[in-house]
């Protein structure tokens, strides 16, 4: 009894001893814009980083890189289960992660890079067990919600003095999805749908709301604003869907001293 005690606990002792090797595990993450199509490198990509949710370790980091997908199998035709709305061509990044056993994960992804301003951070937890990779179909796909808006004019800090009062000027902003489709009237994304304003403060206070209509180009909005006193003006344009609530924002400022 004792030489069948003393085997057990050599045979335990040896396998405590034997590494817990780690299985590359790859995990394909698509971000696809709310109401639009997937972000890829035309609009500078997503930032995605994956980390282990105990242990706050990070286990990889990238950027979704390559085209859009196709409009009109995304956006008209009727989606099916299990019928991939992506192609070998859509944006996508493929993290590989050495886990030696079943690893709850946190996908971050930031984006779009080359529209910071209008940026958003989504994040979700995926339970990711070792050799079971996740590349069928989509893949890991995330949703990127907002508009990217851009306020061309006026630009930032844009300066005036009281002795050219009142100042007469145009705001415009370029409206598209976060994906870099363009909106248009009566188009696929139809600028006829989306509400896009100007939201005025003077030192810090509200003074009015200026609405921007189609300004007969894709994506361009514009309206004619005037000021007639002084002060430090800020304005905020917002595109606003009423149908799913997707929205986004940028903002300029005028001073007038």
């Amino acid at each position: 009894m004792k030489r069948q005690l003393s085997r057990l606990v050599l045979v335990a002792t040896i396998m405590s001893s034997v590494p817990a090797w780690a299985v590359p595990t790859r995990i394909v993450v698509k971000v696809r814009t709310k109401d639009a199509k997937f972000l890829g490198s035309g609009m500078g990509g997503a930032l995605i980083t994956v980390k282990n949710v105990d242990t706050g370790e990070l286990l990889a980091k990238g950027v979704t890189a390559g085209a859009t997908g196709k409009t009109d199998h995304i956006m008209e035709e009727p989606h099916q289960r299990n019928v991939p709305l992506s192609d070998e061509k859509t944006a996508k990044y493929t993290a590989t992660i050495d886990i030696n056993e079943p690893t709850l994960v946190e996908v971050k992804a930031f984006g779009p890079l080359a529209q910071r301003q209008s940026a958003n951070t989504i994040t979700l937890t995926q339970w990711i067990i070792p050799g079971k990779d996740i590349v069928q179909g989509d893949g890991l796909v995330m949703e990127m919600p907002g508009f990217a808006v851009d306020v061309l004019a006026p630009p930032a800090h844009t300066r005036y003095s009281t002795k050219q009062l009142p100042v007469k000027f145009d705001v415009q902003a370029n409206v598209i999805m976060m994906c870099g489709c363009p909106v248009s009237a009566d188009g696929v994304w139809d600028a006829n749908r989306y509400e896009v304003k100007a939201l005025i403060t003077r030192d810090g206070k509200p003074v009015g709301e200026l609405p921007l209509k189609y300004a007969g180009k894709p994506s361009q909005f514009a309206a004619s604003m005037e000021i007639t006193e002084a002060g430090a003006y800020g304005i905020t344009v917002y595109a606003f869907d009423a149908v799913n609530g997707n929205t986004g924002v940028d903002k300029s400022t005028v001073i007038v001293e």
